[in-house]
């Protein structure tokens, strides 16, 4: 797709607070553009906005969209009803998704990707990080807030742009990088795929994109990638296995801080230190250390940027303390995530109890996904479900059948030590009064979900 960013003067974004769509609205805003946004609920990522100068609208109503707009921009998420969406096609007015226009900005630079169902955030924000130390002065666009940046984006000046790249509803698709990093692949999104076959698809064309002479980093223990059909040429493997370009062993999980070693080839790199907890997060800096190496990032400034690396926002976001509990929230919404979350929370803190609170996220993957999440809890030592939150325009009557109660009570049944300690909340309020109930000082309160669950962590830390 072809626009000329120098001859639109104004843009307008629907559904402006979503994570994605808002770093390009401040990339649009410092390329000087008039940038205005609507969406259906304040938020911080709203308010943030409006602080830098965004006009904003809530609610969205066909008269936020005015005759001068030269561009509309959109999430995936609107339907084709949408009033906003409606008036701008009547205006004739050029609209094009979120994923649409970061391909426009992406695919005429040296593109990095970040993709993979667990993980995509936080190794794009140790990979941008370790860039900008390196003095690669990269653009970065990340799903989550980085604290260095105060931001989703990063606007560098060089050639370089680095990007998290969504797998829904083939999203990545709009995206041709030189370089690719792919962390795992697992089913999600079952309300667009049919199967993991179908899943597995999407990444196998994605991996098409890289040019002749690009680079696949990839994880060489996952089997699903290793099953995917490619004649890529240049590809690094990282992981735990014999066999690996980039190879981890004697992984140490302490009190605050992860310790291990790696070699690259027949080359012993030392031992690296990360405060970010869990395996998964081992697996994501070896997708960071396996980019530095294929840029010949010295292994040093390597080491250093992922030391100093502290997390992301709602990746394992260390909020504060409430009645002397440290709060930590944290995005996991997929059971694999889940559990290894709550395992890597009893790792990091292995003389505390792990409070987990989770609120699943979409009917139609708590259906399809329904008993990998029995399984995903065995390591809290007191749990809270809260109800299910509603997705948007992606839900269905025929999905609402499932509950956050039917979990409650098939964990209960399959899980007897756990009986006493799980607790179902209809909602976020009640959700808070159980957690009043039930805590303890020197616990460890984990807030877990990509719906809203993230407020309670932000209300009992104000």
């Amino acid at each position: 797709m072809k626009i000329d960013f120098e001859k639109i003067d104004k843009i307008h974004f629907i559904g402006i607070g979503g994570i994605g769509l808002s770093a390009i609205a401040k990339f649009m805003k410092l390329k000087g553009k008039q940038i205005s946004g609507s969406d259906l609920n304040r938020s911080l990522v709203i308010d943030k906005l409006e602080e830098e100068g965004v006009e904003i609208f809530i609610g969205q109503k066909e008269e936020n969209i005015s005759q001068d707009v030269n561009l509309v921009i959109h999430t995936m998420a609107i339907s084709e009803n949408n009033p906003e969406l409606k008036r701008a096609k009547e205006l004739n007015i050029q609209t094009i998704t979120y994923p649409e226009s970061l391909g426009v900005l992406f695919n005429d630079k040296f593109g990095i990707a970040v993709c993979g169902t667990h993980g995509k955030s936080s190794t794009t924000a140790m990979a941008g990080l370790m860039l900008d130390d390196a003095d690669f002065n990269p653009s970065i666009v990340v799903g989550s807030i980085v604290p260095r940046y105060k931001s989703n984006l990063r606007a560098g000046k060089s050639k370089y742009f680095l990007i998290e790249a969504c797998e829904y509803e083939r999203a990545f698709l709009n995206y041709y990088p030189k370089i690719t990093i792919l962390n795992n692949i697992e089913l999600d999104h079952t309300d667009y795929y049919k199967d993991l076959d179908d899943f597995k698809s999407a990444f196998s064309k994605f991996l098409t994109h890289l040019p002749n002479d690009g680079v696949l980093i990839c994880n060489g223990d996952d089997e699903n990638i290793s099953s995917i059909q490619h004649k890529i040429s240049n590809i690094v493997k990282f992981g735990l296995n014999e066999g690996n370009d980039v190879q981890v062993k004697d992984v140490e999980f302490g009190d605050g801080e992860v310790k291990f070693k790696v070699s690259y080839g027949d080359k012993d790199l030392g031992e690296f230190v990360l405060k970010v907890p869990g395996l998964f997060n081992v697996y994501n800096a070896l997708g960071a250390i396996s980019l530095g190496l294929t840029l010949k990032i010295p292994i040093e400034k390597i080491k250093e940027s992922l030391k100093n690396y502290s997390g992301i926002w709602r990746r394992f976001e260390i909020k504060g303390e409430y009645k002397k509990a440290l709060v930590i929230s944290d995005y996991a919404h997929h059971p694999t995530a889940v559990k290894s979350i709550i395992e890597a929370t009893k790792n990091f803190y292995p003389r505390k109890r792990v409070f987990a609170v989770f609120q699943p996220h979409q009917h139609n993957r708590t259906k399809e996904l329904y008993q990998d999440f029995l399984d995903s809890f065995d390591k809290a030592d007191m749990l809270i479900l809260s109800e299910i939150f509603d997705v948007a325009g992606r839900e269905e009557d025929k999905d609402q059948i499932v509950s956050s109660l039917n979990l409650v009570n098939d964990i209960k049944n399959q899980n007897k030590e756990i009986s006493k300690n799980i607790f179902y909340a209809k909602d976020l309020m009640e959700t808070r009064k159980v957690i009043d109930e039930n805590i303890k000082p020197d616990d460890i309160l984990l807030i877990i979900g990509a719906g809203d669950i993230y407020k309670v962590a932000d209300d009992l830390v104000e």
